[in-house]
């Protein structure tokens, strides 16, 4: 028998496995697994089944949650499996950046142990007080916060949320002390703030617009670097008075630090396109967001400069866990 003959058996393999697994490095093989730190149903996991959902690689992409332990669990999971592209983390500022450092995670290494997919998209906070406050501008609250130190409140979901860093954020910049009062979720606090009995919080741009609109809530500047498109006629933080301000909050993929570069790539692909597709685009634009066309590199650079500056502002505030 000639040696440049392939056995029969080797013959069936190859012809088993369909041409477009080869071209992506039999890549998937199996359902991937995105894992959820939060549970069903809050924004975090519609933004996660919304991309996944839609995505078609030759496996499904199915959502997992593991709530709990502000998402270091999910985290662990994610660092400690396979570096294949079967399993994706969910990630966001507070997944990598702030809630490792607060809580002095051992279980993984945020900055070692992860790469990036893909950014899906930020959605900016709003500045809001009752509508009976005398104050018209972000000024007008720091001017407020120095004449009466540490008596104006802000609510946030508690410390490491997005909004208690904004609050934490402003009063560094700007040399003034705010107390932090914790609320079971967005809706309560601003509840308490139309009931005048909270000064002012920083809230999720979707949940705050209604209220803006509806006469109940006055916003005072939003937290994009440039005006926003959901709310043009609101004047940023930094515009305000306040230059270099930024903060928003933002969900993308994450993988283990050593997957395939080519994985990450397709991955990236994958979900880009997904972004654009028009169903998409309507369901996250609701949700307050921006989307994003990042690629991987850009993605893992942009958290990595998030980490350094969230690290800064937790040390330079010495905000300790809960």
């Amino acid at each position: 028998m000639s040696s440049r003959l392939i056995p029969i058996a080797s013959v069936a393999l190859l012809t088993a496995i369909s041409p477009a697994a080869l071209a992506q490095g039999s890549f998937p093989t199996k359902p991937v697994r995105f894992i959820v730190g939060a549970a069903p149903g809050g924004a975090n996991d519609i933004m996660a089944r919304t991309v996944a959902g839609a995505m078609t690689l030759e496996h499904p992409v199915v959502v997992e949650n593991q709530a709990g332990a502000a998402a270091t669990i999910s985290a662990a999971t994610v660092a400690k499996a396979p570096p294949d592209g079967h399993t994706l983390l969910l990630v966001s500022q507070s997944v990598l950046t702030v809630s490792p450092i607060l809580n002095k995670v051992t279980t993984f290494e945020p900055m070692k142990d992860f790469t990036g997919v893909a950014l899906f998209g930020s959605a900016p906070l709003i500045l809001v007080v009752n509508p009976a406050n005398p104050a018209r501008s972000v000024q007008d609250i720091v001017a407020m916060a120095k004449a009466k130190p540490g008596e104006l409140s802000f609510g946030s979901g508690g410390v490491g949320t997005t909004p208690f860093m904004a609050g934490t954020l402003l009063g560094l910049m700007t040399g003034t002390k705010y107390i932090s009062i914790p609320f079971k979720g967005e809706q309560p606090s601003m509840t308490e703030i139309m009931g005048g009995r909270l000064t002012m919080m920083f809230g999720n741009a979707a949940a705050a617009l209604p209220h803006i609109k509806s006469g109940r809530l006055k916003g005072l500047a939003i937290t994009s670097p440039t005006r926003a498109a959901i709310a043009p006629d609101l004047p940023t933080v930094a515009e305000s008075g306040v230059p270099g301000f930024e903060i928003a909050t933002w969900l993308g993929m994450a993988a283990p630090a050593a997957t395939p570069p080519a994985t990450i790539a397709r991955l990236n692909a994958e979900v880009r396109r997904v972004l654009e597709q028009p169903g998409v685009r309507e369901r996250l634009h609701g949700m307050g967001f921006t989307l994003s066309s990042l690629s991987a590199e850009e993605f893992t650079r942009f958290i990595r400069a998030e980490h350094q500056k969230w690290s800064k502002v937790i040390k330079d505030a010495d905000i300790k866990a809960e």
